[in-house]
């Protein structure tokens, strides 16, 4: 795309492919440099990665101080909007905004060492890798004890004094460059030619540090003394305006919230797994003083009580000056947290669209906006057809009696029908005024009345019944099961008592190491042989001779892309094939496009290049071979599928005749497929749409509703919750609040 002079373009260096290009419209009177304002207010913005676009000719604004969800399908680019973002590539952003990006990959980052958690070394406790992850505070720290080492008359004197000083200013000249050739290169025009001036003069200024420093011939300047001293009152004003004192105790409340305990967060950061080093890099972006904070997904891997407290702190606790902008794939958290909702469209493709309010709100509005224009539109065909039904009656008796001034009526009549038909209230529900609601040029008087639709949905569809069972009776049955880990003090399931029927649904909650996966496992593997168990099983499991059980485990998109890795020419349509060589392509096929895989990436694309929504319906289908299975249990199974495929998800699962055991951390999915509630009954902040869910029947659950448990960490024991995940949800705010969070 050409770039007019009124654009500023900013891209990512040549050797990075695929390359990031961002275009905007920029004034020659826009301040980006005004420190006064932190709101983002960009207009015409454009994003192409590679030769894919991400945004285009669109709008982005993000207010100072609200909180935003930011909402849209897998691969559509919240990614990467979020990214440019963070590296500040979209023009306009001003260069004093502190912002702060945790995405997905932190995990991944960490291990590399140039994640938000590296620190000095893989020998700091957890707390210090989390304090010492500010690092604007912890060169603030270093450098004020460098000089306060040699003020406080060191061995070295005055030419101590003097070297440190020298050094640390060298060191603030180089940030200043830096900063300076970032501007210089994402800007152009006049203000380009501004930026590489400024570049030149921070050029210099370097050299002249870098020629000071390394004069040891005159060191004993009093000048550079007071300097030096001066340097360290604005270092340790600006350690006290960030909190610094108060950074150790935000951080141990930010992870204990975040469900650490004591011994982890004094013990070292390489005994964590990635799930709490996750935790530990979103506690440690959590106690950062930023501008803007984007949160890629920080619900991954925390159990409920953790995206409670996250909920609360950052409905509560964050810096009211802070703007968060957050994706995420749960429902009830997005709609606890949003003030606005930023959506990236696909239909019209590479837009965004902005929102005062909640997900489920927004639902529930444009219920209502295409009903109301549903009935407007309506209406004004059946006035519109009244009109020229009476318009025709006229011209024809007009053309009968030969009465030229009544035919000139009707023609007249008919030219104002077609000219004043249209809205006749405006957006606001007011009378409509064509010179406040449709201002310019246009060809009629009234604009066109225009019924919103919702994005194109995601559809999923699956077999829906399993093979008929020769010999009737329940699929699973435990009595008095007890299961103890080797070398473990006590058990981690206790004397457990369940019965699944063909058809149920039943959910499984608790904390992280409660014992859900142990259950499972018990279900799924033979842990009957005390040499291949690894513990002790105790008690009566039952489990049904031809039932088929399948397993979706929280595992299976990692393990599915090592297996695409190893082989990097294996399709998804390979894999399938490779473990069930007696079933043909077709079924494969038509299994897969049920689950919303196009053909062409069933057939051409890699395993090791799918996304992980995509590589989560590749499991699904492993799943449903090479017979749909009689119990299918789902851990987490809502990982990396975004609102739209969740509902596709749910809606699909609501069909299958088949029992269902879900294994989540996510409410609105529990209360759709095990608790028996449709879409909208179960979306917070839906319930004002009443005439809506009066009238659909679309996703209402015929089956009666299933039994949700808690699983206990202390006892083992298997506790019904009669209210479902609401009662627990209820449990986990009064077991915060008994740790002293309050929530």
């Amino acid at each position: 795309m050409p770039i007019s002079r009124s654009k500023k373009t900013a891209d990512t260096d040549t050797l990075t492919e695929p390359k990031i290009v961002v275009t905007a419209q920029q004034s020659r009177f826009h301040e980006v440099d005004d420190p006064a304002s932190k709101d983002i207010e960009v207009n015409d913005l454009s994003i192409t990665i590679g030769k894919r676009e991400i945004l285009q000719h669109t709008r982005l604004v993000l207010k100072a101080g609200l909180r935003y969800v930011f909402v849209g399908r897998n691969g559509l680019g919240k990614s990467t909007v979020l990214e440019a973002l963070a590296e500040r590539r979209i023009p306009g952003i001003a260069t004093n905004l502190r912002m702060l990006l945790l995405d997905q990959t932190m995990v991944e980052n960490a291990q590399k060492g140039n994640s938000i958690l590296a620190g000095d070394g893989k020998d700091l406790t957890v707390l210090e890798n989390v304090v010492a992850s500010d690092r604007v505070r912890q060169r603030l720290l270093d450098d004020t004890a460098s000089l306060s080492a040699v003020l406080q008359d060191g061995p070295g004197g005055t030419s101590q004094v003097v070297q440190v000083y020298r050094r640390l200013k060298l060191e603030r000249a180089q940030r200043d460059l830096e900063e300076a050739r970032l501007i210089a290169k994402h800007r152009s025009g006049a203000r380009g030619s501004k930026a590489r001036q400024v570049e030149l003069e921070r050029e210099a200024a370097v050299k002249e540090a870098t020629q000071l420093a390394d004069n040891t011939a005159n060191e004993e300047g009093t000048d550079e003394v007071d300097a030096a001293v001066s340097m360290l009152e604005s270092l340790q004003l600006n350690l006290e305006a960030m909190g610094s004192a108060s950074i150790e105790a935000r951080a141990r409340t930010a992870m204990i919230g975040l469900g650490f305990s004591v011994e982890q967060i004094e013990g070292p950061m390489s005994k964590l797994s990635g799930g709490w080093q996750t935790r530990a890099a979103l506690a440690a972006a959590l106690i950062q003083k930023t501008d803007i904070l984007m949160l890629d997904e920080p619900t991954n891997f925390l159990d409920l009580p953790a995206v409670i407290w996250l909920q609360h702190y950052l409905t509560t606790d964050l810096a009211n000056n802070t703007t968060l902008v957050v994706t995420t794939h749960d429902r009830d958290f997005a709609d606890a947290v949003a003030e606005r909702l930023m959506i990236l469209r696909v239909n019209p493709a590479c837009t965004l669209e902005t929102f005062n309010g909640t997900l489920s709100n927004h639902d529930a509005e444009k219920r209502r906006q295409i009903r109301r224009m549903t009935k407007m539109s309506d209406a004004l065909d059946k006035k519109k057809e009244h009109m020229q039904s009476t318009i025709q009656k006229s011209a024809a008796a007009a053309k009968r009696s030969g009465d030229d001034k009544k035919l000139k009526q009707a023609a007249s009549r008919k030219k104002k029908l077609e000219e004043r038909t249209g809205l006749e209230v405006s957006a606001k529900g007011t009378r409509f005024k064509l010179n406040r609601d449709l201002a310019g040029y246009h060809l009629t008087a009234r604009g066109d009345i225009e019924i919103p639709e919702f994005d194109p949905l995601v559809t999923m569809t699956i077999p829906e019944q399993p093979p008929e069972l020769r010999n009737p009776g329940s699929l699973v049955s435990l009595e008095n099961v007890s299961f103890t880990y080797k070398k473990a003090k006590k058990p981690t399931l206790n004397n457990i008592d369940l019965i699944v029927q063909p058809g149920s649904r039943t959910a499984l909650v608790g904390l992280n190491g409660s014992g859900k996966s142990t259950f499972v496992n018990v279900i799924t593997s033979d842990f009957s042989s005390p040499s291949t168990s690894p513990g002790v099983l105790l008690g009566t499991l039952t489990l049904h001779p031809q039932a088929r059980i399948a397993h979706y485990t929280q595992h299976e998109t990692s393990r599915l892309l090592e297996i695409g890795q190893a082989n990097p020419q294996l399709t998804p349509l390979g894999h399938l094939q490779a473990r069930h060589p007696s079933i043909q392509e077709q079924p494969l096929r038509a299994l897969l496009s049920g689950l919303s895989l196009p053909s062409q990436t069933q057939a051409n694309t890699p395993l090791s290049a799918l996304s992980g929504g995509q590589l989560v319906r590749v499991a699904f289908a492993t799943c449903f071979l090479p017979t749909p299975p009689h119990l299918l249990i789902l851990d987490e199974p809502t990982t990396h599928l975004d609102s739209d495929s969740i509902v596709a998800l749910i809606q699909a699962l609501k069909t299958y005749a088949g029992a269902i055991i879900v294994v989540s951390h996510d409410r609105f999915f529990v209360r759709c497929v095990v608790e028996g509630q449709s879409v909208k009954q179960a979306s917070t902040g839906d319930d004002v749409d009443q005439e809506a869910e009066a009238d659909s029947s679309d996703d209402e659950d015929d089956k009666p509703p299933g039994k949700v448990y808690r699983l206990t960490r202390t006892s083992g024991r298997m506790i019904e919750l009669t209210r479902g995940i609401d009662e627990y949800e209820e449990v986990v705010v009064r077991q915060l609040a008994k740790q002293g969070i309050e929530v």
